[in-house]
């Protein structure tokens, strides 16, 4: 099923636009689960099926996983073959920022969408669309582009004018007018800078879709994201990893998670 019409139907059965990143670092796992020789896919497992009706996406960030070596990333093809087999309504978005030339992003896209069968996926723009072209020959998946970062220090380039405009904005422009052929590309927008999403909203219309990370943890917060949606009240994917799935420290976890995701969800739609 292509990326937007898969996002789409989870947006309206659920009534949401709540994420849920999938970041599992050993130290932050319930102590229960911290020697566990499958704890990665154990804990989310358990978030997964806790939350999996009140979200639109999940999200696992791929650099969790590689820390772990082979039997990480084992545990996250796991992690994703059991959305698709349990919770096949729901897409995946691989948080993968992978960027290259060609050649080496044709690897990268069959890592992320033939073996770990995910929907979408974020990649940089840095090298141009000739070296990202790879990821967008893929039309059915979610090829999602970094514009405006949620780091503090994102506009030391981000910021920078070109013409006499920023140079996130040159970017966001250029995916909507020439790398957007396909209609697969969306826009990623860190929840930290909501007048600059404000901005990039404006700029290219309701057609986009953004993922904003970055609430919780990060300091983004849901109320301030108003400005991105599109005229229809969604075109956001908002993003929650660390604020989420460590609401609790204890055996409760996924019970927490899925408290943490409510309200998130609620607070969100209160917005809409």
């Amino acid at each position: 099923m292509e990326f937007k019409t898969k996002l789409s139907s989870a947006v309206q059965q659920n009534d949401t636009l709540l994420c849920v990143g999938l970041d599992p670092v050993r130290d932050n796992l319930p102590d229960h689960l911290k020697n566990h020789g499958n704890a990665f896919f154990t804990f989310n497992k358990a978030i997964i099926d806790a939350t999996a009706d009140l979200i639109c996406a999940f999200k696992p960030n791929s650099a969790f996983y590689e820390a772990e070596g082979a039997d990480g990333i084992s545990q996250l093809h796991d992690t994703c073959r059991y959305i698709t087999d349990n919770h096949p309504h729901i897409p995946i978005i691989l948080d993968f920022k992978r960027a290259d030339i060609g050649s080496t992003n044709q690897a990268y896209s069959k890592f992320a969408f033939d073996y770990l069968g995910v929907d979408a996926i974020t990649v940089h723009p840095y090298l141009g669309r000739d070296a990202i072209q790879p990821f967008l020959d893929y039309k059915d998946k979610g090829i999602m582009i970094l514009v405006r970062t949620s780091n503090p220090g994102s506009g030391e380039f981000q910021n920078l004018e070109v013409d006499g405009v920023k140079l996130y904005l040159k970017v966001a422009k250029a995916v909507q007018d020439s790398w957007n052929a396909n209609q697969n590309c969306q826009l990623v927008i860190g929840a930290t800078y909501p007048e600059e999403l404000a901005e990039i909203r404006k700029l290219v219309g309701d057609d986009m879709i953004f993922l904003v990370p970055g609430i919780g943890a990060q300091g983004g917060q849901t109320d301030l994201l108003r400005g991105g949606f599109t005229k229809n009240g969604d075109g956001l994917i908002i993003s929650s990893s660390r604020e989420t799935i460590y609401a609790s420290g204890g055996e409760n976890f996924a019970d927490a998670a899925r408290a943490k995701a409510t309200e998130l969800r609620d607070q969100i739609n209160s917005y809409r």
